[in-house]
């Protein structure tokens, strides 16, 4: 499926299910990175403003670069009360953005969709001198019963799992990205609850699960409604992160 299109039909359920990131990670980035409410962000693969919210409620500039246009849509709305939000239809390789117009990047679960040769050229474009990439993804534990057994879960279910997965990336690849071995990588732990409706949205914003119409849809849903009950405690489960940070200054 082409990754431009792939998350058109989950826009409600990626806004309202998937995890948001912890304050602990804007903590770090003011504190380690120097981040001020005068930076300038690139949201990079914006999708439905997650990211964006982070640094909008800290006051930032926010740029949503957003090639999807039912995303992008989701964006404006969910993101409305944002008078320093600015969402623009462009890609991690074409951005629209001016030439060193931004302090800091930032590519929320995205960058394992990027092109990463021609979208190293473009940030280094749109940088300002001294600006920093940051890149993150909430990468789903597997060290409780649960979290395994959901891993399985999605590994029977899965159309193409195992080709978009975000840790495909490896640190090779890092290298080549950032253009030294000089770059840091930070962890911290996050964690979203439950209900069975709640799991039902988690599953369906995925863009490798089947959706309703598929020929294991039905399946699919029953399975997970065994899965909660074998593992819900007072009607909820609890799905754990590590959120991952990658990050470093961007220089030729």
């Amino acid at each position: 499926m082409d990754p431009l299109k792939r998350f058109s039909s989950r826009v409600e359920n990626y806004t309202r299910y998937r995890p948001r990131y912890p304050q602990s990670v804007l903590e770090f980035i003011r504190r380690d990175l120097g981040l001020q409410s005068s930076s300038v962000i690139a949201d990079i693969g914006s999708g439905t403003g997650i990211s964006s919210e982070l640094f909008l409620a800290a006051g930032n500039k926010v740029f949503g670069i957003e090639p999807n246009g039912e995303m992008r849509q989701a964006a404006e709305r969910y993101l409305s009360a944002y008078s320093d939000f600015h969402s623009m239809n462009g890609k991690a390789e074409r951005t629209g953005l001016p030439d060193h117009s931004v302090d800091f990047i930032i590519a929320g679960q995205a960058f394992h969709w990027f092109d990463r040769q021609a979208c190293r050229q473009e940030f280094l474009r749109i940088l300002r001198p001294g600006g920093r990439v940051v890149l993150l993804w909430n990468d789903r534990r597997q060290d409780t019963s649960f979290s395994k057994a959901y891993e399985n879960f999605l590994k029977t279910y899965a159309i193409d799992y195992e080709v978009v997965d975000h840790r495909l990336i490896t640190k090779e690849m890092l290298e080549q990205f950032f253009g030294s071995k000089e770059f840091y990588f930070k962890m911290f732990d996050n964690e979203q609850v439950f209900d069975l409706e709640g799991l039902k949205g988690r599953v369906l914003s995925c863009s490798y699960m089947p959706m309703e119409g598929h020929a294991n849809f039905q399946e699919m849903i029953d399975a997970m409604k065994v899965l909660f009950q074998r593992f819900q405690r007072n009607g909820t489960i609890h799905m754990g992160y590590n959120t991952l940070m990658y990050y470093s200054r961007f220089e030729r």
